[in-house]
């Protein structure tokens, strides 16, 4: 049974045509943005289904278009989004626009995807990656050469690597100590386990 899965448009740097392909091959039927993000959707002849946000980056309202006014400062956009994605039962969403720009916001953006991690299957999409907090058992689909990056959130225990150029094996990741960045693919199916923690994996496309 396939997921119920969305696709989530951001006020960041607007994707590229390359982010946009990879993000569709999820095959969203619903489309949601933040109130900064609705101008770029048209560009991209995208009309979402809702806009959602506290509405202070939308200058004048869309006409027959859902839109959800949330003053709540205590969360971003961004998590007001994912909480209605969750309200409505989708399982996975694809995001775009979530970086460029202060990169504050950026970091922001990794934090709310890390609070609804039980909820969502949350993947970003950027200009030139997908990235996403892995599962402890993980095969990846992408191509031999491409650049691979491990980043524990803060720590990742117990990983093994098989496909990658530098494996690793029952070893652990640390925000404090060493990370797993610009690694390679040496398989079109390589491998990534771990036993305890969070890992960011981000995928050359």
């Amino acid at each position: 049974m396939s997921q119920k899965t969305a696709a989530l448009f951001l006020n960041g740097e607007p994707p590229n045509e390359l982010a946009m392909h990879h993000a569709m091959r999820l095959n969203p039927f619903f489309f949601i943005c933040t109130d900064g993000a609705y101008y770029y959707t048209n560009a991209l002849k995208i009309i979402p289904n809702v806009v959602i946000g506290d509405m202070d980056s939308l200058s004048e309202q869309p006409n027959e278009i859902e839109v959800i006014y949330i003053a709540d400062q205590e969360t971003t956009d961004f998590e007001k989004a994912l909480q209605y994605l969750v309200d409505n039962d989708f399982q996975k969403v694809a995001v775009l626009g979530s970086t460029g720009g202060q990169n504050d916001h950026f970091l922001g953006n990794l934090h709310a995807a890390f609070k609804f991690k039980e909820f969502l299957e949350i993947i970003f999409f950027d200009q030139s990656q997908y990235f996403f907090l892995a599962n402890y058992k993980q095969k990846l689909s992408t191509n031999i050469g491409k650049i691979i990056s491990l980043f524990p959130f803060p720590e990742a225990v117990g990983i093994t690597l098989k496909g990658f150029e530098y494996g690793l094996d029952n070893e652990d990741l640390s925000i404090h100590e060493r990370v797993g960045t610009r690694n390679i693919a040496k398989s079109e199916n390589p491998e990534i386990s771990f036993k305890l923690g969070d890992l960011w994996v981000f995928v050359e496309y």
